[in-house]
């Protein structure tokens, strides 16, 4: 079954950890998200992010999301990684194994979400529930 809709970001909350030689430098961010379409609810990220000094970035994370998936009901975890490339950001997303809870336990898939920068994205996410 394929997913599809898009997510608002409502809280972005980012602070350095690291500056590196040349301009590089790592942040952390804490960001909380409102689904909607085939997934809705609400949604929960860690970021870790390196910066580049052109602004770029590639980040890493794992998102809790609450909601609904179709009829079914729970939360589950993704694991996303992605490129930043000044202007949006794109990044695919894996379900974590065994994260499924409640009408979701068993949920598997992939996807992906393209993000141009500002509070809006869309997403995609091929699944399977058992």
């Amino acid at each position: 079954m394929k997913a599809r809709g898009s997510f608002e970001v409502t809280s972005w909350n980012e602070d350095t950890y690291e500056e590196l030689d040349g301009g590089v430098r790592l942040t952390r961010a804490s960001v909380e998200q409102r689904f909607t379409g085939d997934i809705a609810g609400e949604g929960a990220v860690q970021w870790l992010m390196s910066y580049r000094s052109d602004g770029t970035a590639h980040f890493v994370g794992l998102q809790r999301i609450t909601g609904s998936v179709g009829k079914r009901t729970g939360s589950f975890l993704v694991e996303t990684s992605g490129e930043f490339d000044g202007t949006e950001a794109t990044g695919a997303w894996s379900v974590v194994t065994g994260s499924g809870t409640a009408g979701l336990e068993g949920l598997r898939g992939t996807g992906n979400f393209r993000a141009p920068h500002g509070s809006n994205a869309t997403f995609e996410l091929e699944y399977e529930l058992a």
